[in-house]
C-alpha cells in the first residue's frame, strides 16, 4: 500500500464548505493584492459617487471586506435575488451591500443604482467581474453599470495565503511548523477556499501536520482532480 492510498478520504459532508468563511474577530489581512481595494472602501462613500463596484476572483477576500465595509456603516446587506424580494423605498436613504450582484434580475439592479444616486444612499456591487463585463437586456442599466466607479481585488498573494492558512489552522487549534505553511503557500492555488480544504482534509488524517503529510493531501487532491477531468 503507498501512503497515497493509505490517506483516508475525507467523507462529502467534511468537505462541504462555504464560499466565504468571516471568522468573528478575525483580522482582515492587507497586502499588495487588496490594498487598493482596502484603502477605497476605508473612505466611501466620499462624494466621488454613490455606487461603487468591488470585483475579483473567487476566494479572494472580497465578500469578506464588503461585510466589514457592511459592519462599519450600518449598510443593508443583500445576496443577488434577494434584492428582487425588498421595496426599494425601505433602503431609500439608506446604504445597501449587494453581494453576488451580476446575479440580481436587471429591474431590481436599476431600482437600486437609482434609488442610490437619488442622494443619501450608497450601494456596493460585488462581484466576479466588472460591471462593464455583465450582461444585462435594459439599456438603461448597461449604461448605469457603465458609468460605475469600480476597484478591484486580486487573488490572495504569498502573505494573504499565509494569514488565511494560520487562521485556518487555528480554529482547529493547529499550529504548524513555518515550513509547513512556506510549504502550502508554494503549491495551493490562490484561493481561500482551496486553503480551507485543505485544512480540512489535514486536520481529518488525525496526525501531526507535517511538510511529508501536507504533500501527501495535495498530491491526493491532484490526483482527485486529475481524475474527474
Amino acid at each position: 500500500m503507498t501512503a497515497l492510498s493509505a490517506l483516508p478520504r475525507p467523507t462529502a459532508e467534511q468537505l462541504r464548505l462555504p464560499l466565504e468563511r468571516h471568522v468573528v474577530g478575525e483580522a482582515f489581512v492587507t497586502s499588495d493584492s487588496n490594498a487598493e481595494a482596502v484603502r477605497v472602501l476605508a473612505r466611501w462613500p466620499d462624494g466621488a459617487g454613490a455606487v461603487l463596484a468591488l470585483h475579483g476572483p473567487a476566494g479572494s477576500g472580497k465578500s469578506r471586506l464588503a461585510a466589514d465595509w457592511a459592519e462599519r456603516v450600518g449598510a443593508v446587506p443583500l445576496n443577488g435575488a434577494e434584492a428582487a424580494l425588498i421595496d426599494p423605498l425601505e433602503l431609500e436613504g439608506r446604504p445597501v451591500l449587494l453581494d453576488r450582484a451580476a446575479d440580481a434580475d436587471d429591474e431590481s439592479l436599476f431600482h437600486l443604482i437609482n434609488l442610490a444616486n437619488s442622494g443619501g444612499g450608497a450601494l456596493l456591487l460585488v462581484s466576479r467581474s466588472a460591471p462593464r463585463q455583465w450582461s444585462v437586456d435594459l439599456p438603461d442599466l448597461r449604461s448605469r453599470l457603465d458609468a460605475v466607479r469600480a476597484v478591484s481585488i486580486a487573488a490572495p498573494d504569498d502573505a494573504i495565503l499565509s494569514a488565511i492558512l494560520r487562521a485556518r489552522f487555528a480554529e482547529r487549534s493547529i499550529t504548524p511548523a513555518d515550513d509547513v505553511i512556506d510549504y502550502l503557500v508554494r503549491r495551493l492555488d490562490r484561493s481561500a477556499d482551496t486553503a480551507a480544504a485543505v485544512v480540512e482534509r489535514l486536520d481529518a488524517l488525525h496526525r501531526p501536520v507535517t511538510r511529508v503529510l501536507a504533500r501527501q493531501v495535495l498530491d491526493a487532491m491532484h490526483a482527485a482532480l486529475d481524475t474527474d477531468i
